[in-house]
């Protein structure tokens, strides 16, 4: 059901849903503009409860959506090593090249359901994107509801995952969108960036449960037989994906889309490489997850 509010100025005048499992569209406010205390509190209270907030027709430079995003916490410093440097908590993702090289980072094609820097000791608390060059087609982002999908476990499976960590791993090497063989070996060694974490973690901010593992980084386990530990996961992956826990956002220019990576998931379609794609992201720190 749609929230209307109606006080005068920078204020949300509504909240729609964007599906009946998660996401809202935030309707009223001008982000490159100051928000009063009154207006913050009632825009984290909609990111708690819809998880993904869409702010569409903005128009904001680099330094407005670092402002913004500061507002939830500190900005994050990037992780990940890039040739192409941007300001702290800030990266272009897109397929432009200029003299042949890539002006940003994740250029091309699909990319499997993942959530950002779960791979660090404390990753992200949220993510903003901003669409600034779209393709005609494809390179839509979907969202999973992580809430919803432990809520939906029978309860042998609750049970059974219960104080479990699974170890997620990110291989700078090999393409960053898509998954390439196993890198339990490299983690093990500590070859690669990793971070053990529970599959259920606690929000720190409104103490619900959810699933916090992921097709793309998470690689097994802790403790658990090799396929044993294969097994539990595909299920999990599968089971988290499900169309009912997802909505699938078809970008505009302007679009502002925010995410809570502490409850949700997202991933990418395919899109034609012919076909420029432009947005910026912007990353706020989070905790230790629990």
């Amino acid at each position: 059901m749609e929230t209307a509010l109606s006080r005068p100025g920078n204020r949300i005048t509504a909240v729609r849903p964007l599906a009946p499992a998660i996401g809202a569209e935030v309707q009223g406010l001008d982000l490159g503009q100051p928000l009063d205390d009154a207006t913050f509190e009632e825009l984290r209270a909609a990111w708690h409860k819809h998880c993904i907030l869409l702010f569409p027709g903005q128009t904001l430079d680099e330094d407005q959506e670092l402002a913004f995003a500061s507002k939830f916490g500190p900005i994050a410093p990037l992780v990940t090593r890039h040739d192409v440097k941007f300001k702290p908590g800030v990266m272009l993702v897109s397929n432009i090249r200029e003299n042949g090289k890539e002006i940003g980072v994740l250029p091309d094609g699909e990319m499997y359901f993942h959530s950002d820097q779960c791979y660090a000791e404390r990753p992200l608390a949220a993510t903003m994107l901003y669409a600034i060059e779209i393709p005609r087609t494809g390179g839509n982002t979907l969202f999973s509801n992580q809430y919803a999908a432990y809520d939906a476990l029978p309860d042998e499976v609750k049970k059974r995952i219960a104080g479990l960590k699974a170890m997620n791993v990110y291989d700078y090497g090999s393409n960053a969108t898509v998954r390439k063989g196993s890198l339990r070996a490299q983690a093990e060694r500590g070859e690669v960036p990793c971070f053990a974490h529970p599959i259920v973690r606690t929000h720190p901010e409104t103490g619900r449960k959810a699933l916090f593992l992921n097709r793309l980084m998470t690689e097994y386990i802790v403790g658990m037989d090799p396929e044993e530990s294969d097994r539990l996961l595909g299920y999990l992956f599968k089971h988290q994906e499900d169309r009912r826990f997802v909505y699938e956002h078809v970008w505009r220019i302007g679009d502002l889309m925010m995410w809570d990576n502490r409850c949700t998931l997202h991933a990418r379609t395919d899109f034609p490489a012919t076909e420029r794609r432009l947005l910026r992201r912007v990353i706020v720190q989070g905790d230790k997850p629990f």
